[in-house]
């Protein structure tokens, strides 16, 4: 009992020390980026409840408020109504998993081969860097999907996209800055260049892997311009094509509303906001998950030279 009555005033004043620590300066900053915080905050916070008061409050706030007077779901159950939002949300979940695996591999694969004394490489990065600024254009871009029979299949929204070239000289970059001696000494160990790639470079890349992967599980998870260029069914739709055609339809009834008839109280903008927070809740749980990576040493424990 001595121990702990005499450790609990050392702690009490190792907490007064740090608030001491703080200069006016620093006070002044942390009140910035606190309103920065806000502002950033704030529109997720207005979408959400835009998406959960009736139309007639929200017309009433002009759509700013920070408690919601009246709480209604009408918006998101007419989201949900329909019969096309859980097929849109398999699609979606299919072009993200197998898009971010087909990214993060010929990323991964091409950064790491640049890396490497191989004949022509300036050449073959010149070329691939060459696309960053000019392409085929939109019309042989379409013959060409349509040659290869992807039209109208999950494929024409994963094999077009294979590299972000920035992400992939990113990597490419970060690898040249190991230190040579882990690589030597794996080769005298007879390691060739795909073990030492899986088992001593990637694990040393794990934050920036993470984080690039993020980037591209959101691109993907994004996806609707494809969709709306070679899906003609509505069974190969994405999630953001589904709701682009729900909040359409939505506009559409409320510019068409015949009176007499039952209609709930709801407009476009509800509509958009509960759209978006369906399509924002499951990318951003993937936040979380990854954010331990960013802040990881990213060579910690490996060999200094």
């Amino acid at each position: 009992m001595r121990t702990v009555s005499q450790a609990s005033p050392v702690t009490h004043n190792k907490k007064k020390s740090v608030f001491r620590k703080f200069t006016c300066f620093d006070w002044v900053l942390l009140l910035c980026l606190s309103i920065y915080a806000l502002i950033i905050l704030y529109p997720f916070y207005n979408a959400l409840l835009v998406s959960i008061v009736p139309n007639t409050v929200y017309v009433r706030h002009r759509g700013l408020m920070l408690f919601p007077p009246e709480i209604s779901f009408d918006a998101y159950a007419y989201t949900f109504r329909s019969s096309i939002i859980w097929t849109g949300y398999r699609n979606t979940l299919l072009i993200t998993a197998g898009g971010v695996a087909y990214n993060m591999l010929l990323t991964v694969f091409l950064g790491y081969a640049f890396t490497k004394p191989i004949p022509g490489s300036r050449l073959f990065k010149f070329l691939i860097v060459f696309t960053m600024y000019f392409s085929g254009g939109l019309v042989p871009f379409y013959l060409l999907v349509k040659s290869l029979r992807l039209t109208n299949t999950l494929w024409a929204m994963i094999l077009p996209t294979g590299i972000n070239v920035m992400y992939m000289l990113v990597i490419s970059s970060y690898f040249e800055t190991l230190p040579a001696s882990l690589e030597e000494s794996a080769k005298l160990d007879g390691s060739g260049d795909f073990s030492t790639l899986f088992r001593i470079v990637l694990p040393l890349s794990l934050p920036l892997l993470a984080t690039f992967t993020l980037y591209y599980a959101v691109d993907r998870w994004n996806e609707w311009y494809y969709a709306m260029l070679f899906a003609r069914s509505t069974k190969n739709w994405p999630l953001q094509y589904v709701l682009r055609t729900i909040i359409q339809d939505a506009n559409f009834l409320a510019q068409n509303y015949v009176p007499g008839q039952e209609a709930p109280d709801i407009k476009g903008d509800a509509i958009k906001m509960s759209a978006a927070i369906v399509s924002m809740a499951p990318i951003l749980c993937l936040y979380p998950l990854l954010q331990k990576y960013f802040l990881t040493g990213l060579t910690l424990g490996a060999v200094k030279e």
